[in-house]
């Protein structure tokens, strides 16, 4: 869903600066920095990072606005929380919209409207299913990797891509009919891929590197299970 320059209105793009901004500030103040300050740590966030970039930088898409891209953000939040996992989408965004920007397909100007859709809206939706599984759910490992990674990530896509799609209509960018008909159910076959993904990662993460994984807890999901 990279919204490439003159899309939208200027008060829509101006209004998703004056709500962005705000989060950035939000983020930058109580971010866990000292948890980075591990090196190791900084080279997982880091790293994490890169391969996103790469993960963005390959998508699919018919119109301009309508094309769509694994996001990684339920890993990333399960992994650094939502401050970090904010910044560190940012970066991948800013990363994105530059090799864009160059090849003249994504400008700069729609920056804030994008950054809202891929990185804080879903960012916030990871957080709040894990919020919600572990106050309704029992602290079990398969819980957390099926309920909360797995279908976590698999609805993350989903109703982010009912909020991108919703954001186009509202704007009267396309058609309703096509962008619930079309564009919208795209989202629902990307959800598998990246649940899949997802799960898969965070499974090996937890097998082999655990402490790469901030949500997991190894007294809450394994300790006299």
């Amino acid at each position: 869903m990279n919204f490439p320059d003159n899309l939208f209105a200027l008060p829509w793009v101006l209004g998703a600066y004056f709500v962005f901004l705000p989060i950035v500030l939000w983020c930058v103040v109580t971010a866990p920095w000292r948890r980075l300050l591990d090196s190791s740590q900084l080279n997982v966030w880091l790293g994490t990072i890169v391969v996103l970039m790469l993960m963005w930088s390959m998508r699919a898409g018919v119109r301009p606005g309508m094309n769509m891209h694994l996001l990684g953000a339920t890993m990333f939040t399960l992994m650094f929380g939502r401050q970090l996992a904010i910044l560190g989408l940012t970066a991948v965004l800013a990363a994105v919209t530059f090799n864009s920007a160059a090849g003249g397909t994504i400008g700069w100007s729609t920056f804030a409207l994008n950054a809202l859709a891929m990185t804080v809206v879903p960012v916030f939706l990871a957080w709040a299913i894990q919020r919600a599984v572990e106050r309704w759910l029992p602290p079990h490992f398969f819980v957390y990797l099926f309920v909360m990674t797995f279908f976590g990530a698999a609805i993350n896509t989903v109703l982010t891509g009912l909020v991108a799609t919703s954001l186009l209509a509202v704007a009267d960018i396309y058609p309703v009919d096509l962008l619930f008909g079309d564009f919208f159910m795209s989202y629902i076959l990307l959800a598998f891929a990246e649940a899949w993904l997802t799960g898969a990662a965070i499974t090996l993460m937890i097998v082999y590197y655990p402490h790469w994984v901030g949500s997991f807890d190894d007294q809450r999901y394994l300790l006299n299970k």
